[in-house]
């Protein structure tokens, strides 16, 4: 699914060049389960934004389904992020005043998918990501941080996107509730072959994937498959 050879990407004022990344190459199949770790300004942010097609190398080369994602037009990039990448993000990024199921629905509006499926998908997108069905007409700013990004989650699934891409998923919950939505991506993965990616740097987040790649000041150090995975709770 995914291929990065040598990509570098260099920030350039006019009198100073910042390089985040330098020379990374890997390769992630369908259907794995990646944790991409490092600490704070390892060029892990900047790396999931060229994986997500929001940003393109300065040098090397990204492909997402043996396509250069470089030589696409804006119109393209723009399709691949509606349909075929899931974005999970730290701070949820709900609208706090819609329920829970329009928070959903709203994916499907920008997708012209026709009303009458609309409500069915993001239903069963919601009871994927481990939300109960009486909470999904509660405004989502009624609900507990790990009830939120479960909807944040829902709302990744519902294009049935074949990648989902989630930056610091648990960043801003407690340790208990950070296991229940690593479970749920555990299952995901597991039950439907989902293929993700979490960016994080915490080691013990990192433990639930297959594989852990690590990065330091913008190099890949390790790439390794993770014999010691943590299992989170299960959702239903």
């Amino acid at each position: 699914m995914i291929e990065c050879k040598n990509v570098s990407k260099i920030y350039q004022t006019t009198s100073v060049e910042t390089p985040a990344l330098k020379g990374v190459s890997f390769q992630i199949k369908d259907g794995e389960f990646v944790a991409i770790m490092g600490p704070s300004g390892s060029g892990k942010s900047t790396l999931m934004h060229i994986l997500g097609a929001l940003d393109t190398p300065t040098e090397g080369e990204y492909f997402l389904d043996g396509k250069n994602v470089a030589s696409l037009s804006d119109d393209e990039l723009a399709d691949i992020r509606k349909n075929k990448i899931g974005f999970i993000f730290q701070s949820f990024n709900l609208l706090p005043r819609a329920t829970v199921i329009r928070n959903v629905i709203l994916p499907l509006v920008y997708a012209n998918v026709v009303k009458e499926e609309r409500e069915k998908k993001a239903r069963q997108a919601l009871a994927d990501a481990g939300l109960e069905e009486t909470q999904f007409d509660h405004l989502s700013n009624q609900l507990s941080g790990g009830q939120m990004q479960r909807v944040a989650i829902a709302r990744a699934l519902v294009n049935d996107p074949s990648l989902i891409l989630a930056d610091e998923p648990t960043g801003n919950l407690d340790t208990k509730t950070g296991d229940i939505v690593m479970g749920t991506f555990q299952k995901l993965n597991k039950e439907q072959k989902r293929t993700i990616i979490i960016i994080t740097h915490e080691h013990d987040v990192a433990e639930y994937a297959d594989r852990i790649i690590f990065i330091r000041d913008g190099a890949l150090v390790e790439d390794r498959e993770n014999e010691h995975k943590r299992l989170g709770a299960r959702t239903k």
